[in-house]
């Protein structure tokens, strides 16, 4: 028997939703732990209820998981058949092995297209790269908001837990690849399990690219009262986050939370139930958003406005006739496709 006891957002945070907030793409990261491992009373056949009810409850718009094996993948799909994914094994480049797939709810956003590419000196096919101990793979997607027309790339990794260069370099070539394909400039968010913390030299030199930003810091209102491992030990502690989500500067981040939902199995013949979660890592979340166009105050505080530029020759939109509108077409006109 289990049952399941989702701990959620407090009411007076959810209070102050606006319409605007209601709007936003809500993301999630979620390292499911393989179906495999030999984990006792936390296998997966006890705990795929409590997730499969734990993605009912927050219902992302988009989520990336890792270490999913194939049948967990389908696990998922086949209880949730709004929603679809796009991954492949990572040690073949088809079924064998972990996934690090990103799932949609085709109601709400659609894939244009999407690729995996294997975090090594040869990312076109099955490898280890540098010092690693594994295969490590990250799956992309550009994708497209349908409540606001906006397109946006969608990655979601999982970086060696031993190998520092292939920590370093895995991440480092992410950022790299994305940015290749993508001369447009869409905005980009990164999943994943990084296994390095936001106190690692990994974290700090992605930081201090200013390519992507933490949502944990970025958050307008956040619930993170724990790091993000908790080794299947309820009663465990740490400020330690190694699962991230990651996002270009575009967005705004309205939440955060490091999600700890638990679920209930008795203990023996007798009346007594323990405590266990869900994963031996807790799910985040965050609601993000575009920038909405709507005044020229509006563009004006996202900068990029230079008097000197008073006109902007053949801009397909220039609303009342504003130069601020026209210079911010000039450099962001990826918000202005539909």
């Amino acid at each position: 028997m289990i049952m399941a006891a989702l701990i959620m957002l407090p009411q007076a945070v959810s209070a102050q939703k606006n319409n605007d907030e209601a709007e936003g793409l809500k993301v999630m990261s979620y390292n499911i732990r393989l179906g495999s491992a030999n984990d006792g009373t936390n296998a997966w056949p006890m705990r795929y209820p409590a997730t499969l009810e734990m993605i009912e409850d927050q219902a992302p718009d988009v989520f990336g998981v890792q270490e999913a094996l194939s049948y967990q993948i389908y696990l998922i799909e086949e209880n949730f058949r709004n929603y679809q994914s796009v991954g492949v094994g990572r040690e073949n480049g088809k079924k064998e092995g972990e996934f690090m797939s990103i799932f949609w709810n085709k109601k709400t956003v659609s894939m244009l297209k999407w690729g995996t590419f294997w975090l090594s000196e040869t990312p076109e096919k099955p490898s280890m790269g540098w010092d690693a101990a594994c295969y490590r793979t990250a799956t992309w997607a550009l994708m497209k908001d349908k409540k606001t027309g906006k397109k946006f790339y969608f990655v979601n990794t999982h970086l060696d837990h031993k190998g520092k260069e292939a920590q370093k370099n895995g991440l480092k070539l992410i950022v790299d690849r994305i940015d290749a394909i993508n001369p447009q400039g869409y905005p980009m968010v990164l999943t994943g399990d990084f296994n390095v913390n936001q106190h690692s030299d990994v974290y700090a030199e992605l930081m201090k690219s200013g390519k992507l930003f933490d949502t944990f810091h970025k958050s307008r209102y956040r619930m993170a009262e724990n790091g993000t491992y908790n080794s299947f030990e309820p009663e465990s502690w740490t400020d330690n986050r190694i699962d991230h989500i990651f996002v270009s500067k575009q967005f705004s981040v309205q939440r955060y939370g490091i999600l700890t939902p638990f679920y209930w199995t008795k203990k023996g013949r007798k009346d007594e139930y323990i405590v266990r979660h869900l994963s031996d890592h807790y799910p985040i979340s965050t609601t993000l958003e575009l920038p909405r166009l709507r005044s020229p105050q509006d563009w004006a505080q996202y900068g990029n406005y230079d008097k000197s530029n008073k006109d902007v020759k053949n801009a397909k939109v220039v609303f009342m006739g504003n130069s601020i509108t026209s210079n911010w077409y000039r450099f962001h006109k990826e918000f202005f496709e539909q």
